[in-house]
């Protein structure tokens, strides 16, 4: 059996942030810009707290069953929350959705791709 390949984004809005928290986040921001998103087995956080308290985590997790992506994604909801509960920040809203690469349509390269193989 192939192992399966999940990226799952939890999405959740920053609650009760404190001017301090506020500050710590401003200046760490540019770690956590949008332009610097990328799905990692330890999860990437991206945010831009001057437009708005939305947060956004991304990560990527395997399995070797299409049911083991909702285990996946409850991983990447805990990791998120520890992530958050360890540094203090209130946050509401928590959500995730979660795609199985094996699953999702070829791009146009990778049908090309895939066409010389077989051929």
């Amino acid at each position: 059996m192939s192992t399966r390949t999940f990226r799952i984004t939890v999405r959740g809005v920053f609650d009760g942030l404190g001017a301090e928290q506020r500050a710590e986040l401003l200046a760490r921001a540019a770690e956590h810009d949008i332009l610097r998103a990328a799905f990692t087995p330890e999860g990437h956080l991206s945010y831009d707290v001057a437009a708005r308290p939305a947060f956004t985590f991304r990560f990527l997790d395997s399995g070797e069953e299409e049911e083991d992506i909702l285990e996946a994604s409850e991983r990447a909801e805990e990791a998120a929350k520890a992530w958050l509960t360890e540094r203090g920040y209130g946050y509401k809203n928590l959500r995730s959705q979660a795609e199985d690469l094996s699953q999702a349509p070829l791009g146009k390269r990778q049908r090309r791709a895939a066409a010389r193989k077989t051929a």
